[in-house]
């Protein structure tokens, strides 16, 4: 397939899991594909040397540091903003330090990134951020810090849509439940619990996720924008 053939695709966060996932679906689609990462450098070298994608070092905790690598991507065709971290705990014992640093990875990056690769985006040009299915059921204790940045997600997709739309740049927000990653795993502890909540008993797959990102991203999804596109398996039905 080249449905991207020519595309300029910049990926944050795309060393493992999903953000993998997406990586390999655009290289395999024939976009010249840009990857994030942070903390998992021969992940990154694995998926840079299966996909030919370029796999650079961004925190996504550091705002200038981030921004400074969508600038540095040149005009993008399409951005994805994948990084994401997830704390859970008791509210008064959690470290506000890291809650903070979530906070910065989870609203304040995907903002300033968007805004950054929005500058230079031509038109028909796509932003995906991928948020969560939580934000629309708090359906666990303890992770109230978490729900409130996937919950920012919304209202920053829906208010970016209008502000670029007039340039014909579509903003949405993918939002998956369980999936199979090292993060969750479909064997892992949680598995009897989450399934029994959800209608297709089972953890969805990276490359399901991809693919919604890929349609977003494509041709077929240029009257698609300000939306949230919930991919969980039916837990949230």
């Amino acid at each position: 397939m080249t449905g991207f053939a020519g595309k300029s695709v910049l990926v944050l966060g795309g060393s493992r899991g999903i953000g993998a996932a997406i990586v390999r679906r655009f290289a395999a689609d024939g976009a010249t594909v840009t990857f994030s990462y942070a903390g998992s450098r021969e992940a990154a070298e694995r998926i840079a040397a299966e996909t030919g994608a370029t796999a650079v070092m961004a925190d996504s905790a550091d705002r200038d540091a981030m921004v400074a690598r969508v600038r540095d991507s040149g005009p993008l065709d399409v951005l994805v903003v994948n990084a994401g971290v997830a704390m859970m705990g008791d509210p008064g014992e959690l470290d506000a330090d890291e809650v903070d640093r979530m906070i910065r990875i989870n609203v304040n990056a995907p903002y300033h990134a968007a805004v950054e690769a929005a500058r230079r985006m031509p038109e028909g040009g796509r932003i995906i951020i991928i948020g969560s299915n939580a934000r629309d059921r708090t359906g666990f204790p303890g992770l109230a810090a978490y729900y409130m940045t996937k919950a920012a997600v919304q209202g920053m997709v829906r208010g970016l849509a209008r502000d670029f739309g007039s340039r014909g740049i579509t903003v949405n927000a993918v939002q998956p439940g369980p999936v199979d990653t090292d993060m969750n795993p479909a064997d892992g502890p949680l598995k009897d619990m989450l399934h029994g909540m959800m209608v297709i008993r089972r953890h969805g797959r990276p490359e399901e996720i991809a693919g919604m990102v890929a349609w977003l991203a494509g041709p077929e999804a240029g009257f698609v924008t300000g939306a949230m596109h919930t991919i969980d398996g039916g837990l949230n039905a």
